[in-house]
């Protein structure tokens, strides 16, 4: 392979080490450094998300109009430099979350403008899906990499790392500027109509409801997981960390697999198959009593994600014909997902359950989800003969 083509997989990859130092870590840096309450560290969070939604819109909106997406995603890096050496001068609470409104929530459009700029110059569903894994792959041994630099040399020196990985991806934004990767023409006429096309805009809302539920579902599940082993299952914590590290691990090859098959098989048909594997796995770590069971779900608990990272991340660009818009659409259904993860974990423990109820109203939601998938398809159906 080509120096040139291992430009984008070298970008993927350094922006997940990037994403996946700050975002574990970000609570702890804001407790060490700036001696923040759980609530402040709780308000700060909920303003840096708030910003990150907002520009998730606003970037990839101006890229667009622009058709560039490198020059953004270039100023992204810089911009993370920024925020790398704004935490570490700064002594207070309200200006490391200045900090995080107005530099970290831009910045983190990063990795949204590289899926907008393959999406612009041509690439195919499963190059993006295959860019995704490399990304995911990075989530992998990204987080033990971040504590391992926090507990040998301070928590400090996660954001000297952060800020060597920024500088590192935007010497690759600018080869794929330099080089012929870095053009920015749009993709070339369409030689068939695409799978979203006919969906209409209640499709689309549609769909983007759907994902809201499943990104929901996948988020109450991620976080409530350590607290759901030590409390209910009555096993080491330990445990929790090695079952998301295993989705994690299984998720690259799902990734693969789905790009391969993704260009064979409606991407619809596909969620569906992401859903029906999330309500399998959501209903068996309802009803799980150990570890063994805990880790073998993981297998469906990978196919379920790998559906809403690759396939959502490529049906949203087909959907939507604008590559960073779209693409900023599918991204901030993650954080609606997470606001709205707070009442499934309220509600779900206060079932006579308990805590195996927020997994049972994780299961409730995914078949919302899949039934709002299936009157989005029915959309498809009838507009599709026009």
């Amino acid at each position: 392979m080509s120096p040139a083509r291992l430009l984008v997989p070298s970008s993927a990859m350094l922006w997940g080490i990037q994403a996946s130092f700050l975002s574990p870590a970000l609570a702890l840096i804001l407790v060490d450094l700036f001696d923040a309450t759980t609530a402040e560290v709780g308000w700060v969070l909920a303003a840096y998300n708030a910003s990150g939604f907002v520009f998730s819109l606003l970037i990839p909106a101006l890229a667009d109009r622009r058709r560039d997406y490198l020059g953004p995603m270039l100023l992204c890096g810089v911009l993370t430099c920024l925020l790398a050496g704004a935490l570490s001068i700064v002594t207070t609470i309200p200006l490391a979350a200045i900090a995080l409104i107005v530099l970290a929530g831009p910045a983190g459009v990063g990795s949204s403008l590289l899926y907008a700029h393959l999406r612009a110059t041509g690439a195919r569903p499963a190059d993006v899906v295959n860019t995704r894994a490399i990304f995911s792959v990075a989530w992998i041994a990204g987080p033990p990499l971040a504590t391992f630099i926090m507990g040998s040399f301070g928590t400090r020196a996660i954001l000297v790392a952060i800020a060597a990985v920024a500088i590192l991806g935007m010497a690759t934004t600018a080869a794929m500027m330099r080089g012929k990767h870095g053009g920015t023409a749009a993709s070339g006429p369409k030689t068939e109509a695409e799978p979203g096309e006919a969906v209409g805009k209640l499709g689309i809302v549609l769909i983007v409801l759907a994902f809201v539920l499943l990104q929901a579902g996948n988020f109450t599940g991620m976080s409530i997981m350590a607290v759901y082993v030590t409390e209910t299952l009555h096993i080491d914590i330990i445990w929790a960390g090695i079952a998301l590290g295993v989705a994690a691990a299984l998720e690259v090859p799902a990734l693969l697999i789905i790009g391969r098959i993704g260009e064979r098989v409606s991407p619809l048909v596909l969620i569906a198959t992401s859903c029906l594997a999330g309500i399998a796995y959501y209903a068996g770590v309802a009803f799980a009593t150990g570890p063994v069971a805990l880790i073998a779900l993981q297998i469906l608990n990978a196919w379920a994600f790998a559906g809403i990272a690759g396939v959502g991340l490529t049906l949203f660009q087909q959907l939507i014909p604008r590559p960073g818009l779209s693409t900023g659409i599918f991204q901030n259904t993650r954080r609606i997902g997470a606001i709205v993860a707070g009442p499934v974990i309220a509600i779900g423990a206060m079932t006579a359950l308990e805590q195996r109820g927020i997994f049972v109203a994780c299961a409730i939601i995914t078949a919302v989800a899949l039934v709002v998938i299936a009157l989005a398809a029915r959309a498809s159906g009838r507009r599709a003969p026009r």
